[in-house]
């Protein structure tokens, strides 16, 4: 039996000893650097997510107010700082008269929709909307509408994002 435990067949195969020290040693360098590089992705997906996020609502936010200014024959901001509510009236021509008034609220900026005088539609304008009034604020001096806005996202990796845009409208 001893001879038989001292005596390495010649076809048997394995790893030895020091192979394996080797191979563990470099698993345990490259698990960390792995580990840290995955962390970084995760990072910058994070960050461009709500940035992206935030440019995405800024977007939806120029859209609807430049749409509904440049149809409107009466512009009316709020005396305060912040010149919301922003009301905005026309008549179509189908006489049907359209209000439309954009209120911020909650962090979002709403956007409420009468026709001939029926029961407002509300509509989400955009989402995480900075309060501010020197963030988000529209002005309006007889000829253009200036509207600022700034988004600022939550979660791990904040942004935020800020326009100002001037729109005039078309019956001006």
């Amino acid at each position: 039996m001893y001879k038989l435990l001292k005596t390495k067949p010649v076809n048997q195969k394995g790893f030895t000893l020091v192979e394996m020290l080797v191979s563990l040693t470099i698993v345990g360098i490259l698990v960390p650097v792995l580990n840290l590089l995955i962390i970084h992705i995760q990072d910058i997906n994070s960050s461009e997510s709500n940035h992206m996020l935030a440019v995405k609502q800024i977007e939806r936010a120029i859209y609807w107010i430049s749409m509904d200014t440049q149809m409107t024959q009466s512009i009316q901001t709020d005396a305060g700082d912040s010149g919301f509510p922003l009301s905005l009236y026309w008549v179509g021509w189908d006489n049907t008269t359209t209000n439309i008034t954009y209120t911020v609220q909650n962090n979002e900026l709403l956007r409420s929709c009468s026709k001939n005088g029926n029961p407002a539609v509300d509509t989400v304008a955009a989402r995480y909307v900075n309060e501010a009034s020197t963030a988000t604020n529209c002005t309006y001096n007889g000829e253009a509408l200036t509207f600022v806005i700034t988004i600022s996202t939550g979660g791990y990796k904040p942004a935020d994002e800020s326009r100002e845009v001037i729109i005039v409208p078309k019956s001006q």
